[in-house]
């Protein structure tokens, strides 16, 4: 049977919820009760938004976490709560750079964690989700991925284009490099003749 690139995002929630309903663990974070919001606290969150733990944005956080600690999921399920409360579907490029040793992500060689390469956002939301301009709604109207912001993964390509460039760049050197040293000759050639005649 065949099947298409956006099976992956639901098997992707699909395994991950199964093993939060397996813990125990609720598929919705909470928000946190108004009382527990101390304005004083700087640490405190002020973000009181229930979670959503079955959206393809924190199964990817969730998973991301416990591949990079190699911890199971039920630990790390507080950390993408914090992540997605704080930053949202953003907060995923981050966390990407944050794994990568701060490093920037260039997504045109690095796989999205999120879209997985596709490019545009998984969960194809409408415009009216997105905050489209009026003008861009239409039918088929494509939304980049938040996390990439579309990032064109082709790294064979790429990595070819790039060749290409290093090897112009080499040879642009290499070529000034010879005029430098045939201009360099010239001017001890010229000295050499002066000091000689006198």
């Amino acid at each position: 049977m065949p099947t298409t690139v956006f099976d992956q995002f639901t098997r992707r929630t699909a395994d991950v919820t199964a093993q939060l309903t397996t813990l125990g663990i609720p598929l919705t974070a909470p928000a946190p009760p108004p009382a527990d919001l101390n304005p004083a606290d700087p640490w405190a969150s002020n973000y009181a938004v229930p979670v959503d733990r079955s959206s393809l944005a924190w199964c990817t956080a969730v998973t991301m976490l416990a591949d990079h600690h190699h911890t199971g999921i039920d630990r790390q399920v507080l950390a993408a709560d914090a992540l997605l409360r704080e930053l949202g579907v953003r907060g995923l490029a981050q966390l990407h750079s944050d794994l990568h040793a701060g490093a920037p992500v260039d997504y045109r060689f690095t796989r999205c964690p999120y879209c997985s390469g596709i490019g545009e956002d998984p969960t194809q939301p409408d415009c009216g989700e997105v905050g489209c301009a009026s003008w861009l709604e239409f039918a088929g109207h494509d939304h980049v991925c938040p996390v990439c912001r579309g990032d064109d993964y082709q790294p064979e390509w790429f990595a070819e284009e790039q060749m290409t460039e290093l090897e112009e760049l080499l040879a642009d050197a290499i070529e000034e490099r010879e005029e430098r040293a045939s201009l360099r000759y010239r001017i001890r050639a010229r000295l050499y003749r002066r000091t000689v005649r006198s």
